[in-house]
């Protein structure tokens, strides 16, 4: 089975990272680069020229969008799965115009990308297999919704093993009284360990609902440190 060569494009190194072992569960899936800013992506994927993108939309030099329309403009091959916390219509409708392949709201959970990627080596064998192109054929290769049996993105049941629904609306209520919390702190208003919060509490990070802090002491010693965006 030939591998699908792939590219991540995030310019958060954590969320970046959470992809890149993602990546390495999956099956004949080979990643040939990183990118954390859109010109680097651009770079890369003009050397690289990867099978797959893994799009970001929101980068510090510029939008994902604008590289997707460049690919588009110069008929570059490699697809793209936008992988973005852009909930807004107008975001979807540019992707979709653009010609992405996926569109996968974050916290990514692995199990949407591994469906995504199956889908996606399954598009890439029947353009193989074909000789000349029938109707039929063309309206399974261009599908525009997401299959019957797939949990939709926002079901509790799509939280990462570990991450329970229930508490974790307790700490998102915590935030809701003050902004600014250690690990412990919050571990303390849910009846939970440190470590417990914390996972929790990165889980959030990831999912860009609140943002980590480090502050020092007035000995020196750091703390991780959590509030809202």
């Amino acid at each position: 089975m030939k591998p699908i060569r792939l590219l991540i494009a995030e310019d958060d190194r954590q969320i970046a990272e959470i992809q890149r072992r993602f990546v390495e569960r999956l099956e004949a899936v080979e990643l040939c680069g990183l990118a954390s800013t859109l010109a680097d992506a651009r770079e890369q994927v003009a050397i690289l020229q990867p099978d797959l993108v893994l799009l970001d939309v929101y980068f510090p030099d510029g939008s994902g969008l604008e590289l997707l329309r460049e690919l588009r403009a110069g008929d570059q091959p490699s697809d793209v799965i936008l992988i973005t916390a852009a909930k807004e219509v107008d975001t979807l409708r540019s992707a979709l115009r653009g010609g992405v392949f996926d569109y996968i709201l974050k916290p990514l959970v692995f199990e949407r990308l591994q469906a995504a990627i199956q889908r996606y080596r399954q598009h890439l064998e029947t353009l193989d297999n074909l000789n000349r192109v029938a109707q039929e054929e063309v309206d399974a290769l261009l599908p525009r919704q997401a299959p019957e049996a797939e949990i939709p993105a926002q079901s509790p049941s799509r939280l990462p093993k570990g991450i329970d629904p229930l508490t974790l609306d307790k700490i998102r209520k915590v935030f809701q009284d003050t902004s600014d919390w250690s690990a412990e702190a919050v571990g303390q208003q849910i009846g939970a360990s440190r470590t417990t919060a914390r996972r929790y509490l990165e889980y959030l990070v990831t999912a860009e609902e609140v943002v980590a802090e480090v502050t020092y002491g007035t000995v020196g010693r750091p703390e991780r440190r959590y509030r809202n965006l």
